[in-house]
């Protein structure tokens, strides 16, 4: 049996219990598509094999929630905090990172029985009506997986591109086409004073508080995002021969990884093809340029005589415009031409945005105690701040408020360009 096309959308407002499932049974329906051998793949050492990301989201319940709050539970396997431990220093000593996809064992049905062994202890938790302090957590644990959902679909993006078979994860999914993207426009905003942050009795991370003021000056953003044969434009500019577009780092990053296009285009008899979930697909030129580093982005606004917009100038476009887009849950999972008119359109789906915002705590942010305090704050250092979510970002766990962070040379996530003056 296929799986469907569409996800079912994971609403907020149903009971803990029911949401919990309904998360932890996305995990799997994204896994369905894997032959056992790829779950084992660590492709470079920012990606995780499939099954480790399966593994590590179960023993983030397993350490925060079932082993300090379930009288009696005993862990499922005494190795397992040691081997999907992610970054947690409180919690203890981890395998390495890069190390992960040398790890045969456990092999992907005893981490499926993992799985099965925190759901269920996971649902004797839930019907003890627990404290809001322990259902918080629970909520930060869905968010969480739903986290590495996203991660799931970019790491095996990526393990499938490296294989010269080019395999399709699922051959339904290239994106319809569209016409032609709506003409670009200038939206113009006013300067002035302005409240950033979340606000709120739904869930969010602690990196999206608090509240604080920000004075903008008036700025122009573009309508819609940079598109595949608008950048192919800076490419045949030379602009990766160019230093003068480029940031110091950005350059000697280009030059050392021989960077000449996008992550995952290949030019293949004089014609340019993409890497999909599909498979390899001619390049549309009408869809969002996807891929492409901090690096790449700065560069591009520079040529083309621009420049990225700040994470407030993003938020504050973002407020009155309804969250929807091209998401998780439209079955997509790939960038999709734009068609908006007096709007900024693809404002939320499609591309992670790139800002030219450092990811630093707002004034008066608290990291959490505990381990968990671990989860944001300890990153605000060398990466910079994404906005809006991607056609691999589920509705449910994504806010206008929501900062995501990479450093600026990474590629394998969903990100793309929207421009700014």
């Amino acid at each position: 049996m296929n799986p469907p096309t569409v996800i079912s959308p994971i609403l907020t407002g149903i009971d803990l219990s029911d949401r919990y499932q309904q998360v932890r049974q996305l995990s799997h329906f994204l896994c369905y598509p894997l032959a056992t051998e790829d779950y084992v793949i660590q492709s470079m050492p920012d990606v995780s094999p499939p099954k480790w990301h399966l593994a590590h989201t179960t023993w983030f319940f397993e350490t925060f929630l079932l082993s300090p709050y379930l009288p009696g539970y005993q862990v499922f396997h005494p190795q397992f905090g040691y081997l999907f431990n992610s970054y947690y220093e409180a919690v203890g000593n981890r395998h390495p990172r890069p190390q992960r996809g040398l790890l045969s064992r456990p092999t992907v049905e005893e981490v499926y029985r993992y799985r099965a062994y925190v759901d269920d202890a996971m649902q004797a938790l839930l019907k003890q009506s627990p404290a809001p302090a322990i259902e918080a957590l629970i909520l930060l644990g869905l968010h969480h997986e739903q986290q590495h959902q996203e991660l799931l679909l970019t790491d095996i993006k990526h393990i499938f591109s490296i294989n010269p078979l080019r395999p399709a994860y699922r051959s339904e999914l290239v994106a319809p086409q569209a016409t032609l993207p709506s003409q670009e426009q200038w939206l113009d905003y006013p300067g002035g004073l302005y409240t950033l942050g979340y606000t709120g009795g739904e869930f969010a991370f602690d990196n999206e508080s608090p509240q604080h003021s920000v004075y903008l000056q008036d700025y122009y953003l573009a309508s819609r995002l940079v598109t595949n044969g608008e950048y192919l434009e800076f490419i045949q500019a030379g602009g990766y021969a160019q230093p003068e577009y480029w940031l110091s780092e950005g350059w000697m990053t280009v030059q050392a990884q021989q960077w000449q296009a996008p992550l995952y285009w290949e030019q293949i008899e004089g014609n340019w093809w993409i890497m999909t979930l599909s498979g390899l697909y001619p390049l549309n030129l009408h869809e969002p340029v996807c891929h492409v580093s901090f690096y790449e982005a700065e560069a591009y606004a520079r040529w083309a005589g621009k420049r990225l917009p700040t994470e407030a100038e993003w938020e504050v476009a973002a407020t009155p415009i309804p969250l929807q887009g091209n998401l998780l849950d439209s079955g997509h999972w790939h960038p999709c031409p734009a068609a908006g008119l007096t709007r900024p359109d693809q404002l939320f789906g499609d591309v992670w945005e790139w800002t030219q915002s450092a990811y630093l705590p707002y004034p008066g942010f608290q990291p959490a105690t505990g381990a968990v305090g671990e989860y944001n704050g300890k990153f605000m250092c060398n990466q910079m701040v994404l906005r809006g979510g991607s056609c691999v970002t589920a509705a449910s766990h994504l806010r206008k408020t929501y900062r995501n962070f990479f450093p600026p040379s990474a590629r394998w996530q969903f990100t793309g360009i929207r421009l700014a003056r």
